[in-house]
């Protein structure tokens, strides 16, 4: 590329070029380093995507086995107001109750052990509102177990 500079003096090719000598070099290194924090950018905010979506799946699954354990109550109320189906974190069913609600303890205490951590939760009744509380620990280098409740009445 050849430019043409009048300035009253006569420019030749070689002055020109001189000035220019590397520049392309830079421009290209800066460039460089430009998209490099672009990517890296861009992988954070793509780890910061996952960790979300990772959370927002583990609150949907408590919903989902909160809204589980209140149905099973639904479908045997008497038992569930004469609070049979109370259980805490940490606690095993007993094993002298109905089969009936044994079983649902003991599918619904099965399905908290499949969440990280592994999960764990307890329900308790009090004039016909249900409480249920599930917890888990996501490993993140926190302390608290991350908690999940809800009331309803049954």
């Amino acid at each position: 590329m050849i430019f043409l500079v009048y300035s009253g003096a006569s420019c030749t090719r070689k002055t020109i070029r001189g000035r220019q000598k590397g520049f392309a070099l830079v421009e290209v290194m800066v460039g460089l380093a430009i998209l490099g924090v672009g990517l890296l950018s861009l992988a954070g905010l793509q780890m910061a995507g996952l960790k979300n979506n990772h959370d927002a799946y583990l609150r949907s699954q408590a919903n989902l086995l909160a809204y589980d354990i209140v149905d099973r109550m639904r479908a045997n109320r008497p038992s569930a107001l004469n609070g049979l189906y109370d259980i805490d974190l940490q606690e095993e069913p007993n094993q002298d109750l109905n089969p009936i609600i044994l079983n649902d303890l003991n599918e619904w205490k099965a399905a908290l052990a499949s969440l990280p951590g592994p999960g764990d939760g307890s329900v308790h009744v009090d004039a016909g509102l249900v409480t249920v509380l599930i917890q888990w620990d996501e490993s993140r280098g926190e302390d608290d177990p991350t908690e999940f409740q809800i009331q309803s009445q049954l």
